[in-house]
């Protein structure tokens, strides 16, 4: 079976490849490494050329990278909910590289496609932020050729390993198949567990976008906080009239401007208002009795046609470091 699984990537070569890669990069759950790490062993053989190993694996994810740059760069926010809620983390996945984004910038697309989660997120925030084309390509074509050339530099090294592992993982046959089946089940159950508790913590009333309207309209104006993180009020600049911008951090600095006696309410665009109901929670435990996240969020307001502020605009991403 190492044998046919070899000859398989030999036969179809640099095609195979690029597929791997570039279907993986779009997102879906098909590891390519093995695949490269394959084709540098045989680039070690002669079998297949080092350079176009290099050169068709980069372009995929250069391919990939800019179709997720394009949608952020057009779409925005929107992107970035999608794939929010389409995690098996959508109450982090995102939030993580925000934080990440805000320390690196652009640089951040050197480093991404090491840490999981990150490598499909990265493209589309960075173009959601304003990030040029030109310095995505450039950081997102040295972080390619870094990850592809990792991948394919171990091959490459230890060619005549491959063989031997792809043996022991053909004699193991059922059973291995059988072993990653099981840890697949459980991680994704710890996930499903993960989430379930989490939403039971944050299970508290909501005030809906309708009752916010009603309320402010009926002059009993609450404090409306806007938590959201800085990196995302860049992609949506859209604020509720009034709201105080703070953040999931910014708990001492809501206390320290708004009465204990005030009615607030919390707001995000996270699922399942996560964010909004964390900070809502911990206004709570602060001594605040009429607390609540609105259903829905930023984005129920909108839809519903509800007035919105802007923020003012951010100056596109420049990056006068890599000069």
């Amino acid at each position: 079976m190492a044998h046919h699984i070899i000859e398989l990537i030999a036969q179809y070569g640099l095609l195979l490849v690029f597929l791997n890669v570039l279907v993986e990069q779009a997102g879906a759950p098909v590891p390519a490494v093995p695949t490269m790490i394959v084709a540098g062993a045989l680039a070690a053989a002669d079998r297949l050329p080092l350079p176009g190993v290099l050169a068709v694996a980069v372009g995929a994810c250069l391919l990939a990278d800019f179709a997720w740059y394009a949608a952020g760069r057009h779409f925005g926010g929107g992107v970035m909910r999608t794939l929010c809620r389409i995690s098996l983390s959508p109450d982090s996945c995102v939030k993580q590289s925000e934080l990440r984004f805000q320390r690196w910038r652009g640089s951040v697309l050197l480093l991404a496609k090491f840490v999981p989660g990150l490598s499909t997120v990265a493209p589309p925030l960075v173009g959601a932020m304003g990030l040029r084309a030109a310095p995505f390509a450039l950081f997102d074509g040295l972080g390619s050729l870094l990850w592809v050339g990792v991948a394919v530099t171990l091959g490459y090294v230890f060619a005549g390993q491959i063989d031997y592992v792809l043996d022991a993982m053909a004699n193991a046959g059922s059973i291995a198949l059988m072993l990653l089946g099981t840890l697949l089940g459980l991680y994704i159950a710890m996930k499903w567990w993960q989430r379930q508790r989490l939403m039971k913590t944050l299970r508290m009333a909501r005030i809906t976008v309708e009752e916010l309207n009603g309320a402010i309209t009926a002059g009993r104006m609450p404090a409306i906080v806007d938590v959201r993180s800085e990196a995302a009020r860049m992609v949506d600049t859209r604020v509720i009239p009034g709201a105080l911008v703070a953040d999931v951090k910014s708990v001492d600095r809501i206390v320290s401007l708004v009465p204990i006696d005030s009615e607030l309410v919390i707001y995000c665009t996270c699922p399942n208002e996560a964010s909004a109901a964390m900070v809502a929670k911990a206004l709570m435990q602060q001594g605040y009795k009429r607390v609540r996240p609105l259903l829905g969020g930023l984005d129920a307001w909108d839809a519903a046609g509800y007035p919105v502020d802007r923020l003012p605009v951010v100056v596109e991403v420049e990056e006068t470091s890599a000069a």
